[in-house]
């Protein structure tokens, strides 16, 4: 078993809060991503195959746009408390921090982490500053958000939310080389170690059991999973 290593950057760029949304619907602000999978109900939601789907997501009730800028942004201020998404990002240029006071030292960070593809993010109340920089729009995510969940994910895809974007089940990825493939079981969108319940670096074939209690799967690196049971 072994974890990934997050890396930090010092260029920031801006993030935008778009309205609460269901977790599986898609980010209109730019093209691209795999927010959703293989029978998301998001209109128009990106598949783990890269065909898109159509139908209605189910929304909560919209907020006003938040933040559009580059930089620091205060929690309370500038951003709400909560869970939020990004999608369609490429070669792993999106990066976020969450920060408890602005010192700037490491130990300030209490998470952070690179994103191909789709990431969730819970800012709490207690951080100070989130940091964006190279990433998609981030849109706000209902508390109790549905969708229709796949039974298929794109291997690199990111983070899914389990029983919105995938269904709970076992799933089999095959292909997977020279320890690329890293997958992580999370009970929560924090992103601290704590928030980690299972993860593993694969070679080969990786089989792993999503259960109906995580919160998320996070995919990097690795052949498109299938749900075999």
């Amino acid at each position: 078993m072994g974890m990934k290593g997050k890396i930090a950057l010092s260029a920031v760029v801006g993030v935008v809060v778009i309205g609460v949304v269901s977790a599986n619907a898609d980010s209109h602000s730019k093209d691209g991503g795999s927010g959703g999978g293989k029978g998301s109900s998001a209109s128009p939601a990106h598949r783990a195959d890269g065909k898109k789907d159509s139908g209605g997501a189910e929304t909560a009730e919209k907020e006003k746009a938040a933040l559009d800028g580059d930089g620091d942004f205060q929690v309370g201020p500038d951003v709400k408390p909560g869970t939020y998404r990004t999608t369609g990002n490429t070669d792993g240029m999106c990066y976020w921090e969450r920060i408890k006071d602005a010192s700037g030292e490491t130990d300030s960070r209490p998470a952070n982490d690179n994103v191909t593809g789709t990431s969730y993010v819970t800012i709490k109340a207690g951080d100070t500053l989130f940091k964006s920089t190279g990433c998609h729009d981030w849109e706000a995510i209902a508390p109790k958000a549905k969708g229709t969940p796949a039974s298929s994910m794109d291997g690199d895809g990111g983070m899914f939310k389990v029983g919105a974007d995938i269904a709970p089940g076992t799933y089999k990825s095959a292909g997977n080389s020279d320890d690329s493939c890293s997958w992580e079981r999370t009970k929560d969108a924090e992103h601290g170690l704590d928030s980690i319940t299972a993860n593993d670096n694969m070679t080969g074939t990786a089989v792993v059991t999503i259960r109906a209690t995580d919160a998320y799967f996070k995919t990097t690196g690795c052949g498109d999973w299938k749900k075999t049971a």
